[in-house]
C-alpha cells in the first residue's frame, strides 16, 4: 500500500505531462490553421505594411505586396487590400488616399496585361507605374514639384520593383505548403527584409516608453543569432537597422547597435540564451553610451524586454527555423534525410536492374536444364535424320510396307542403333552391320546415305552445341553483375549505424588518456571491416592517430585497427580528421624476375600483382603464343582485361571465362594466352589457384614443397572450357613461386624437371622474395650454358603475419573499472 502512493504520483505527473503536450499540440495546430491556412497572417502583414513609411514619406512596401500576393494566393488579394487599407488610414488620411489609387492603378494595369507571359519583368514595371502615377498626381494637385520630390517618386518606385521580387522570395515561406524545403541564403535575406519591413510598420507604438519595434528588432536579432550564428545574426542587425533607421533617422544608430549585438551574440551562442542574450546587453551598453542618460534607459529596457521574450521562447521555435538555415545542426539531420532518400531510390533502382539481369540468366539456363525438353529436341533430330535417310533409300523399296508399318519400332530401332555407332566419324561394328544386312535388302545403299547424312547431322550437333556453350557462358556473365549490382546497392545503403555503447566506450578510453573528440561516426564494426572516422583536436600533432588512437581502439574492438586516411590542420588546436579500419592479418611481399628470350627487351611474358577489394590480392602471370611484340600484346591484353574485370567484384571463374570468350571471337588468327592466376585472402592466407594452359606453381613451406596443378587448356583456343581451381591453405612465412613455361621447361637435359625445381627451391637459404625469383632465374639459365631459349618469368610472394607498429594500449579494462 505504500509502495502505490509513488506510482500513482507518478502516473499523475506523466498524465499531467501527457495532457500539456497535447494542449500545446493543439494550440499550435489552432494557430497554424488560423494564422497560416486561413490567410490571417497574410492580413496582418498586409495592416503593417500599409503602416510602413520611410523618409517620411515613401511608402513603397504595400503596393509590392499586392503584387505578391496577387500572383502567389490572388484569392486573398480583396482581404489583402482592405488589410493595407485599414493600416494606411490609421497611419494618416493622405497615406491611406495614395494607397487607394494606387491599388486601382495596379488593378487596372494588372488585369490589362495579364496575358504577358514574361511576369518576372512586367509585375516589377507595373508595381514602377502604380507607384509613380499617384504619387505624381497628388504632389501636382497644389504645387510644382521640385527636383527633391522627383527624386523621392522615382526613388519609391525602384524600391517598390525591386521589393516585389524580394518578396516574391519571402511570402511562399508563410504560406501553407505541403513539403519542406531548404532555404538558399538569398531567400533567408529576403525573409530578414520582410522582417524589418513589417516591423516598420509598428514605429510610433509604445507601451510604458518602450518602442515595439526595437523589443521586436532586438528579438529577431537574439533568435537568429542563437540559430544561425554570427553572421546570420550580424546580417539581421544590419538590414533591420538599415530599415528602422530609414523610417526614424533619431534611430540611425540602432544599426550599429543591432550589427553589433548580432555579431556578439552569434559569437557567444556557445553559451546558449544566456550568451546571446549577454552578446546583446553588451552591444546595447556600447552603443547606447554615446546618447543621453535617459535615452541609455530606454534602450536598456527595450533590450531586457527582447531578452524576456526571447527566454520565453519555446525550444521547439529554435528547432523548426533552425532546419532553414544553412550550418546549423537541424539543417544538417534535413540534408541527410534527403541524401539518404536518394541513396534509397538509387538501390532500387539498381536492385531492379540486378533482377533483371539475374531474371535473364535464368531465361537463358531454362532451357538447359530442362530435361524432358532436351530429350525432346534429341528425339525430333533423330526423326528427321532418318527421315532424310528413308526418303532417298525406302520410299521405292519393295519391303517398305514390312519395315514401316509391321515393324516399326525394331526397323527405327535399328537403324538409330547404327546413326549413333556412325556419329563423330566413327565405323559401325562387324555384328551390327551384319544384323542389319540380314535385316535389310538394301543394307548397303541405306548405309551410304547414312554416312553422307550423319556429316550434316554432325555440323548440326556441334553448331548446336556451341550456341549451348555461348548461352550458358552469357548467362554465367549476366549473374555475375547481378551479383555484382546487388553488392553496389547494398553498399549504397551503407549508413552510419548506430553503436552508442562502442561509442561511450571510446569516448571514455581516449578522454582517459587526454584526447578529446570533437565528432565520431562509427559507420560498420563487422569483424574485418571497420570504419570509423573522427575529428580530434591536437594542439600540435605527433602521430597520435596512428601511436594512441588506433591501439586504444585495437584494445576494445580486439582486433588490429590501422590509420587509413589523416588530414591534420595546419594550425595549433586545429581540427584533425582521422579515419580508421581494420588492418588485414596477412601481407604479401612479392619479388620477380623476368628475361626475354634472347636476352632482348620485348618479352611475350606479363605480369602483374594488385590489391582487391574485400582482403583479397592477386598475382597473376600470362604467357602469350610465341616471342616478341605480338606475344607480348597478347598477355598484356589478357591481364588488362582480368584486372578491370576483378576489380568489379565479378568472380574470378566467370571473368576467366569471359576474358576467353572475348579472345576466341575478337580475332580469327591463331593468338591465344596462358594464365597463372592466384588469389590470396588476407583474412585467412587461404588461396585459389586458377591455370589456364600455364606450368605448376610451387608452395615452400620450411623445407617441404608442395605442387600447385591443373589441367587447363590456353584461353582464346575454345569458346567453353571448365575451369579447375585449385585450393590451399597457406601459413605465416609460406612462399609461393609461380612461373612461366620458359622457367620450368628449359632445363631440357634433365629428366624430371618437377622434382629439380623443388631440390632447387629447397636448398635457397634466402628468406627475400625477391632473392628467391633471382636466383632461380639464374640457376635456370645456367642449365642452358647462359643462353636464352624462351621468354622467362618468376614470380615469388612471401605471405606474412600483419604485425602492428604500435602495439595496443589497454587502457579501456581500467576505464572500465571506473
Amino acid at each position: 500500500m505504500i509502495n502505490s502512493v509513488p506510482d500513482l504520483g507518478k502516473k499523475s505527473i506523466a498524465l499531467e505531462k501527457r495532457i500539456v503536450y497535447r494542449m500545446r499540440k493543439w494550440i499550435y495546430a489552432q494557430l497554424k490553421m488560423i494564422l497560416v491556412e486561413r490567410g490571417w497572417l497574410f492580413y496582418i502583414v498586409g495592416f503593417l505594411l500599409g503602416r510602413a513609411v520611410i523618409l517620411s514619406v515613401v511608402s513603397p512596401f504595400s503596393i509590392a505586396l499586392l503584387a505578391t500576393i496577387w500572383v502567389v494566393h490572388k484569392r486573398k488579394s480583396v482581404k489583402v487590400m482592405l488589410a493595407i487599407l485599414g493600416g494606411a488610414f490609421s497611419y494618416s488620411i493622405s497615406q491611406g488616399v495614395f494607397l487607394f489609387l494606387a491599388m486601382i492603378v495596379y488593378l487596372l494595369l494588372a488585369n490589362l496585361f495579364h496575358k504577358v507571359r514574361n511576369k518576372q519583368l512586367m509585375v516589377p514595371l507595373i508595381v514602377f507605374l502604380s507607384t509613380l502615377a499617384p504619387r505624381l498626381f497628388l504632389y501636382s494637385i497644389d504645387r510644382t514639384l521640385s527636383s527633391y520630390e522627383w527624386m523621392l517618386i522615382f526613388v519609391e518606385g525602384v524600391l517598390g520593383a525591386v521589393l516585389v521580387l524580394i518578396f516574391m522570395q519571402s511570402i511562399p515561406l508563410i504560406s501553407p505548403k505541403k513539403y519542406k524545403r531548404m532555404l538558399k541564403n538569398e531567400e533567408i535575406v529576403c525573409a530578414i527584409i520582410l522582417i524589418a519591413s513589417i516591423l516598420t510598420g509598428t514605429i510610433g507604438w509604445e507601451i510604458y516608453g518602450v518602442a515595439v519595434e526595437q523589443v521586436f528588432s532586438r528579438y529577431f536579432v537574439l533568435l537568429l543569432s542563437f540559430v544561425g550564428g554570427a553572421a546570420i545574426g550580424s546580417t539581421v542587425g544590419v538590414v533591420a537597422g538599415l530599415i528602422l533607421s530609414l523610417a526614424n533617422v533619431a534611430n540611425l544608430y540602432q544599426m550599429s547597435l543591432l550589427a553589433f549585438s548580432g555579431l556578439l551574440g552569434g559569437l557567444l551562442k556557445e553559451g546558449k540564451k544566456v550568451g546571446v542574450s549577454v552578446g546583446l546587453l553588451v552591444g546595447t551598453f556600447l552603443v547606447s553610451m554615446y546618447g543621453d542618460a535617459s535615452t541609455l534607459t530606454v534602450s536598456i529596457m527595450e533590450s531586457f524586454t527582447a531578452v524576456l521574450l526571447f527566454l520565453l521562447t519555446p525550444a521547439s521555435w529554435f528547432k523548426s527555423i533552425s532546419r532553414y538555415i544553412p550550418g546549423t545542426e537541424e539543417y544538417s539531420n534535413e540534408q541527410e534525410q534527403y541524401l539518404q532518400k536518394v541513396r534509397n531510390v538509387t538501390a532500387k533502382r539498381v536492385e531492379q536492374f540486378s533482377d533483371v539481369f539475374e531474371a535473364l540468366s535464368k531465361s537463358f539456363n531454362a532451357s538447359e536444364n530442362n530435361s524432358s525438353e532436351t530429350d525432346l529436341s534429341a528425339r525430333r533430330e533423330t526423326d528427321y535424320f532418318l527421315s532424310q535417310v528413308t526418303e532417298r533409300t525406302c520410299q521405292k523399296c519393295f519391303m517398305k510396307e514390312r519395315c514401316w508399318q509391321k515393324q516399326f519400332d525394331h526397323t527405327y530401332t535399328l537403324m538409330e542403333d547404327l546413326k549413333d555407332s556412325m556419329a563423330d566419324g566413327n565405323e559401325p561394328g562387324h555384328k551390327q552391320v551384319r544384323e542389319f544386312g540380314n535385316y535389310c535388302v538394301k543394307s548397303n545403299k541405306v548405309m551410304e546415305a547414312m554416312k553422307e547424312e550423319i556429316s550434316f547431322f554432325d555440323a548440326n550437333q556441334k553448331l548446336k552445341k556451341q550456341v549451348m556453350e555461348s548461352k550458358r557462358l552469357v548467362a554465367d556473365q549476366l549473374h555475375g553483375v547481378s551479383e555484382v549490382m546487388d553488392d553496389f546497392a547494398r553498399e549504397i545503403l551503407k549508413e552510419r549505424e548506430q553503436h552508442e555503447q562502442q561509442e561511450a566506450e571510446i569516448v571514455n578510453a581516449l578522454k582517459h588518456m587526454g584526447i578529446y573528440l570533437e565528432k565520431i561516426d562509427i559507420y560498420q564494426l563487422e569483424k574485418g571491416s571497420v570504419d570509423i572516422e573522427m575529428t580530434v583536436l591536437f594542439q600540435d600533432y605527433r602521430g597520435e592517430g596512428a601511436k594512441l588512437i588506433a591501439p586504444v581502439l585495437s584494445d576494445i574492438l580486439n582486433e588490429m585497427i590501422i590509420v587509413k586516411e589523416e588530414e591534420i590542420s595546419p594550425y595549433p588546436n586545429g581540427p584533425c580528421y582521422l579515419a580508421f579500419g581494420s588492418a588485414k592479418a596477412y601481407i604479401v611481399e612479392t619479388g620477380i624476375a623476368h628475361a626475354a628470350k634472347g636476352g632482348g627487351l620485348i618479352s611475350g611474358d606479363s605480369y602483374t600483382t594488385m590489391e582487391l577489394g574485400e582482403g583479397k590480392y592477386a598475382l597473376a602471370i600470362s604467357d602469350g603464343m610465341g616471342n616478341g611484340k605480338r606475344a607480348k600484346e597478347e598477355s598484356e591484353e589478357t591481364l588488362r582485361l582480368l584486372q578491370q574485370i576483378l576489380q568489379t567484384g565479378i568472380p574470378e571463374k566467370v571473368a576467366i571465362k569471359s576474358i576467353n570468350s572475348i579472345l576466341t571471337l575478337r580475332t580469327t588468327d591463331e593468338m591465344f594466352a596462358t594464365l597463372d592466376l592466384a588469389m590470396i585472402n588476407l583474412h585467412n592466407a587461404s588461396v585459389r589457384c586458377l591455370k589456364i594452359g600455364s606450368t605448376p606453381s610451387f608452395i615452400k613451406r620450411g623445407s617441404k614443397i608442395t605442387t600447385v596443378e591443373a589441367g587447363n587448356l590456353p584461353m582464346g583456343i575454345i569458346q567453353e572450357f571448365d575451369v579447375d581451381i585449385v585450393s590451399e591453405q597457406l601459413k605465416a612465412g609460406d612462399y609461393l613461386i609461380m612461373m612461366s613455361d620458359g622457367i620450368f621447361e628449359a632445363p631440357k637435359h634433365i629428366e624430371n624437371t618437377d622434382v629439380w625445381i623443388k631440390r632447387k627451391i629447397r636448398e635457397m637459404k634466402t628468406e627475400d622474395p625477391q632473392e628467391i625469383a633471382d636466383l632461380l632465374l639464374e640457376e635456370v639459365i645456367r642449365t642452358k650454358s647462359g643462353s636464352i631459349e624462351d621468354d622467362m618469368t618468376v614470380l615469388v610472394a612471401k605471405v606474412e603475419k600483419n604485425t602492428p607498429k604500435w602495439s595496443t594500449v589497454p587502457v579501456y579494462e581500467s576505464v572500465k573499472a571506473q
